[in-house]
């Protein structure tokens, strides 16, 4: 199973989220790592009482072990499905690589 398979099984089985996208974005970014860049979209009822804060150590407590063996950074647009709809379902674009690529 490659990291973003990982990503996707770990977040369906703790969160059931409504809607899941994960993105490589890898190749936009400087350096050899395949898999080291990934944006995620993720709409969950779980997100309706959380801040922003508690939505993202939500995600980091499920990736540990992904983000300790390689994984460098994660794009998180995280919605109750309120809020998703109030953004038309869509997420902001993530920007061009500072370092290159």
């Amino acid at each position: 199973m490659n990291i973003a398979e990982t990503i996707e099984s770990k977040i369906n089985d703790a969160i059931k989220p409504g809607v899941l996208r994960i993105e490589n974005e890898s190749h936009m970014h400087a350096g050899p790592a395949s898999e080291s860049h990934f944006k995620l979209i993720v709409v969950a009822d779980e997100f309706n009482n959380l801040t922003r804060v508690r939505r993202h150590q939500r995600i980091y407590q499920l990736l540990a072990e992904e983000m300790a063996a390689g994984v460098h950074a994660l794009a998180m647009h995280l919605y109750s499905p309120d809020e998703w709809s109030e953004v038309s379902e869509q997420a902001p674009d993530s920007p061009d690589c500072r370092g290159g690529g």
